[in-house]
């Protein structure tokens, strides 16, 4: 067990976890600790509480200490100074002309950094910009390629939906999303229908996985042979698991009927605790099976005691009789 905090920062929705040595922090303080960035001022998320080891991905960092209000007025004077410093930033951007798209800007509580964000499909030679950008802010100035999905997360946007997408307003993590998610849910396989404004998998994709799983289990496959009320064997064609509706061909001719998941039944009931069926190929050359030797000894004994038979095959006979008088004509 060990005491954490958790802390989070500006422009980041994800609360990272720091050890916080002899101070007691309670939800909404601020505290000073250190980063790759440098020395930043973070908002308290979680206040001082014991996790187990396994909840821990990395060492933790230890706080510097509390932000006084000293702390909170250099904050505000920096927040005022990053927009114009992110102004002189494009400016020189759009001058050099650079692959580039800037996002914002930030400077370090201790005024020692200005970190500049962008993002870009591959990576840019940003050397010319630098030399631009040192002399003007005559301080430590760093340049940082963030990914699509930060991206958005920094920009915002509306998603498919309608709502504003989820990284900007409730999203602490970004979680993995496949396009199996997406094919067990039934949705639309077309990558422009289920990404989101980052071009990326919606991550709305995996917050309904497990239940899609759970539903699967009570709600026949598209596929699957059922039996309906009207009909003794018929296919699925097409399944709402949220409604548990089942669409079912029972006419070939005609077109589908629906049903309730509890109306059907499957024509060969599927164990609930074996797992899907997978293909597998392997080259391995697979053996015949071998024969129960009791079994063998028992069908010859059982042959014994049949009488066997013989129906003389006349025809054959005489046919195999005039071919042989025929070779006897001809020598």
């Amino acid at each position: 067990m060990k005491e954490i905090v958790g802390i989070q920062f500006k422009n980041a929705s994800r609360v990272y976890y720091f050890s916080p040595l002899e101070y007691k922090f309670k939800v909404g303080e601020y505290a000073i600790v250190e980063t790759v960035r440098g020395l930043e001022l973070g908002k308290v998320i979680i206040e001082n509480r014991n996790v187990e080891d396994d909840e821990l991905s990395h060492e933790l960092k230890p706080v510097i200490r509390k932000a006084n209000n000293h702390d909170l007025i250099i904050e505000k004077k920096h927040e005022e100074m990053a927009p114009e410093s992110f102004n002189i930033f494009k400016k020189y951007v759009n001058e050099l002309n650079l692959p580039m798209k800037p996002l914002y800007c930030e400077y370090t509580i201790d005024s020692s950094k200005v970190i500049f964000y962008y993002s870009a499909e591959d990576r840019v030679d940003f050397r010319e910009l630098l030399k631009l950008l040192t002399p003007h802010f005559k301080t430590r100035v760093e340049l940082r390629q963030i990914g699509s999905r930060e991206a958005a997360r920094v920009v915002g946007g509306l998603g498919s939906c309608g709502r504003v997408i989820c990284c900007k307003t409730c999203l602490n993590n970004f979680d993995f999303v496949t396009m199996k998610m997406a094919k067990e849910q039934g949705m639309s396989l077309n990558t422009n229908k289920i990404s989101g404004v980052c071009g990326k998998l919606m991550c709305c994709i995996g917050y309904e996985h497990e239940l899609y799983l759970e539903l699967k289990k009570e709600v026949p496959n598209i596929g699957q042979l059922v039996k309906t009320p009207n009909c003794a064997c018929c296919k699925v064609v097409n399944v709402d698991y949220i409604k548990k509706i089942v669409s079912v061909q029972e006419n070939p001719d005609g077109a589908p009927v629906r049903y309730e998941a509890k109306q059907v039944s499957l024509v060969v009931p599927r164990n609930p605790n074996e797992p899907d069926c997978e293909l597998v190929v392997t080259n391995d050359v697979s053996e015949e099976p071998v024969e129960n030797v009791d079994e063998v000894f028992a069908e010859k004994e059982e042959d014994k005691g049949k009488k066997k038979i013989y129906k003389p095959f006349v025809k054959n006979n005489k046919n195999n009789k005039k071919k042989k008088n025929n070779k006897n004509d001809k020598k």
